[in-house]
């Protein structure tokens, strides 16, 4: 890929307490692409989404579309889907004030005018969530609770897309409505990172794939063809029958 990365990790190291969990990863993502992090449990994956946005302390080089992360401040050009969390945060709201707080950076003075009202109701539409506009989002589903989440990232119609296994605990249908938003997105420019146990429904849209094993980058390239773990390079696939063979831990074992 030519041109200056909209995501660019240059040696990039991050501690939860005093463990190591990244050990120096390099990435770059450039503008359009569709990158998908993959790896075992505590592999790093969600750490490395999480120094990206600023969540947590990082040593080495983190930039956004050319600008150093300490310097960057046009969040509005970033949607940002965390990982397993409800939509309201433990606070009563309804399904239009949730996605509405993901417009405030475009709105001035948080006042909301026609077009930004427009925003939350194409955003909600994009999820197949209109029809529960006025409802509390205490009341939905895990994948309705998933797909507001998504809309609240979209509404403010960012550049780059960051989430954090935006599939996880979310039943079929909603993977597949959230798998047609992420090719409208995808169709209409937007680069996307996102952190996925398997690629599932997002397998035709990944351009890449990222492994992470143990704070380190394994693999930088094609995706893998299979879906599961032991499609990830890396993975030592040994049967625990065979007495001759010890058994070893695979990538996501």
């Amino acid at each position: 890929m030519t041109g200056e990365p909209v995501i660019s990790l240059r040696g990039v190291t991050a501690e939860l307490g005093s463990r190591p969990v990244l050990r120096g990863i390099d990435l770059a993502v450039h503008r359009g692409e569709v990158v998908a992090l993959l790896g075992a449990n505590g592999s790093g994956k969600s750490t490395a989404i999480r120094t990206i946005v600023g969540q947590v302390p990082a040593g080495g080089d983190i930039a956004l579309f050319g600008t150093p992360r300490r310097t960057f401040r046009d969040w509005s050009r970033v949607g940002y889907v965390p990982q397993r969390t409800t939509a309201a945060g433990g606070v009563p709201a309804t399904v239009t004030e949730v996605v509405s707080a993901g417009r405030l950076s475009r709105t001035r003075f948080g006042l909301f005018r026609k077009a930004d009202h427009a925003a939350v109701r194409h955003a909600l539409d994009l999820v197949g969530m209109a029809d529960r506009a006025r409802d509390n989002v205490e009341a939905l589903s895990g994948g309705q609770h998933q797909r507001v989440l998504i809309a609240r990232a979209l509404v403010a119609e960012p550049e780059l897309l960051i989430m954090d296994e935006p599939m996880a605990g979310v039943d079929l249908a909603s993977q597949e409505i959230l798998a047609g938003t992420l090719r409208e997105q995808v169709r209409q420019g937007t680069t996307v990172l996102l952190v996925l146990h398997e690629l599932g429904p997002l397998e035709p849209l990944i351009d890449r794939a990222v492994v992470l094993r143990d704070g380190c980058v394994l693999h930088d390239g094609p995706p893998p063809r299979a879906v599961g773990q032991h499609a990830l390079p890396g993975h030592d696939h040994v049967h625990p029958h065979d007495r001759h063979t010890p058994l070893r831990t695979g990538l996501l074992s």
